[in-house]
């Protein structure tokens, strides 16, 4: 068994590197496919994978059983992924149904009569899902009445993709998964699978002056609040009747100079989004006013210019399936870099 689950990882990682090389290997051994491939959480087997579709305006990509509904998601060419604020990240890999009794039969029987991994290993799982150890005829007597759960991937195979090593196991339906599987799919798994598809919008700040400011000159900041509301993606695992939505909701939007001559408004740098908005427009009349979101720079950038960083801190958190309130997840950022020359002042003596 751990021979064939190395050579399951190495076909993984050949198909990730864009590799013509196939190698032949039981996909019912947990880490076998990427998400979307085979069984009943991703169509008929023939997927490389998420398949996609669209139904009015819910977007749905299913893997490894889970539909994602992106339709209150971010939008526009400049949205992206939220990062954690903390070491935490969602689970890399994870348990859901995936097989009719059917479906295993027809995925395991020719790899059986292939003879490619051994006669050991063959005779080990035939005696696991045939012969009665635990399973009897592949529980062809429960179809209809649960599923067999195996393991799927984060398809961008982050580490932590090979742990679960788990082979197929039975779940009755209504029954909750053996509770030594560790990430078999709950309503928090799933919010924690929803938190990695949330998109943000980008956070290139409006900045007054536009491009090039003057030396001791505050510059205002802020950001168009209509593309800062709450996003928020549903996960779901039809087969099982479970559900989470898992919600961002902008907070502050932190400002980095980009050199550390430079007073930031306020001057923690972190401006906060007041009725939904973040910092606050220039206009004519201002000029004598203290941006409530800015910087002003203490210093020529010379020839070059500054990378002033925008980052928008995203407080998420997720309701489900059986959970009563409002659960919490780590803060997400996303930040963007930008160019800003700082000019001195050119004074003209007579």
């Amino acid at each position: 068994m751990p021979t064939v689950t190395r050579l399951l990882r190495l076909a993984a990682i050949a198909m990730v590197a864009g590799s013509a090389c196939l190698v032949t290997v039981p996909s019912a051994v947990a880490t076998q496919n990427p998400p979307g491939k085979g069984g009943i959480g991703g169509g008929s087997g023939k997927e490389t994978g998420p398949s996609g579709k669209v139904n009015g305006d819910t977007i749905s990509s299913e893997a490894g059983g889970i539909v994602y509904d992106r339709s209150k998601n971010g939008s526009g060419g400049s949205v992206g992924a939220v990062r954690p604020a903390t070491n935490w990240t969602p689970p890399a890999c994870w348990y859901a149904p995936k097989y009719t009794p059917a479906q295993l039969q027809a995925q395991m029987e020719p790899i059986w009569e292939a003879g490619s991994t051994g006669s050991g290993w063959d005779s080990e799982q035939r005696n696991r899902y045939v012969n009665g150890d635990p399973y009897k005829d592949f529980n062809k007597d429960k179809t209809g009445k649960g599923y067999f759960w195996d393991s799927f991937v984060d398809e961008s195979y982050p580490p932590g993709w090979d742990k679960c090593e788990e082979p197929p196991f039975w779940v009755d339906q209504g029954d909750a998964p053996p509770p030594e599987i560790e990430n078999a799919v709950t309503p928090e798994i799933l919010a924690q699978l929803a938190y990695a598809e949330i998109r943000v919008p980008g956070t290139e700040v409006t900045l007054a002056p536009e491009g090039t400011t003057k030396v001791n000159l505050p510059t205002w900041a802020w950001l168009d609040g209509a593309d800062f509301k709450p996003v928020s993606v549903t996960a779901s695992v039809p087969a099982i009747g479970i559900q989470a939505t898992t919600t961002a909701d902008p907070v502050s939007l932190k400002i980095e100079p980009g050199t550390a001559d430079a007073e930031t408004y306020p001057a923690s740098g972190e401006c906060q989004i007041v009725n939904g908005r973040i910092g606050e427009p220039f206009a004519k009349g201002k000029s004598d006013e203290t941006p409530p979101c800015g910087v002003r720079y203490l210093r020529s950038s010379g020839d070059d210019s500054y990378k002033l960083q925008a980052t928008v801190t995203w407080k998420i958190h997720w309701t489900g399936t059986g959970v009563n309130g409002v659960q919490l997840l780590p803060d997400g950022e996303f930040g963007a870099d930008q160019d800003v020359i700082v000019q001195e002042i050119q004074a003209v003596n007579r």
